[in-house]
């Protein structure tokens, strides 16, 4: 992840956080040093818990979370969206994620947030005190700790923007992309917490048929 100073004279703060791995990442990761402003190397309890030790870390007026598969769109990306990072701006900054088989995400301002995840975490810049005035990812979700934190900060009125940039390219097959049951769960668990329940109804029926979709489709797949 990155935390970013947002003034005039701009500065990067990389904040890596790695779950103790054993594959030559630390190694890796240690060879660059010199290049990180944090480098944590210790387990942990999944990938929300990771990114609130980066949170913690940070010490940037904004922060972009970005995964093991996850790379900036562009070497100019962060450039291109500093002038939207001005301290008159939203809490949450949102451009466009895209993955590798061409699924392209965007926040729009109409999107219905009861329907599923309205902003994903790679594409949109967060302001840091977001965290110690809402709170950090709920680590009990394993796979929608994002859309629940996105929801409570809607609830709070914090205000998302949408800028016309593609920020970051990610990798299928992620803990969110692989059709679990356990996403979908989750998803009718967050959206319980934040919305009455006869209203989720129609919407967790929405959810079961999507799991049940991608299952037919991944099975016929692999026939």
């Amino acid at each position: 992840m990155a935390s970013i100073w947002a003034q005039r004279d701009v500065e990067l703060d990389i904040v890596v956080i790695d779950g103790a791995s054993t594959d030559g990442s630390r190694e890796w990761l240690g060879s660059q040093r010199s290049r990180l402003g944090t480098l944590i190397s210790e387990p942990d309890a999944g990938v929300y818990d990771a990114m609130n030790k980066g949170v913690l870390a940070a010490r940037g007026d904004w922060i972009l979370f970005l995964g093991a598969d996850d790379r900036l769109a562009g070497s100019q990306t962060l450039n291109a969206a500093l002038p939207w990072l001005d301290p008159a701006a939203a809490g949450v900054v949102a451009g466009e994620a895209v993955f590798d088989d061409g699924r392209i995400y965007k926040f729009t301002p109409d999107a219905n947030p009861i329907a599923r995840n309205f902003v994903h975490h790679q594409s949109a810049f967060y302001r840091r005190s977001l965290f110690v005035e809402n709170g950090k990812f709920d680590a009990s979700l394993a796979v929608m700790a994002d859309y629940e934190f996105n929801l409570r900060l809607l609830k709070n009125r914090v205000p998302f923007k949408p800028i016309p940039l593609r920020i970051a390219t990610c990798a299928g097959g992620g803990i969110s992309d692989r059709g679990a049951w356990r996403g979908y769960r989750e998803e009718i668990t967050v959206r319980h917490r934040h919305f009455p329940a006869l209203r989720c109804l129609a919407w967790d029926a929405a959810s079961i048929v999507r799991y049940l979709r991608k299952k037919i489709v991944r099975t016929a797949a692999h026939d």
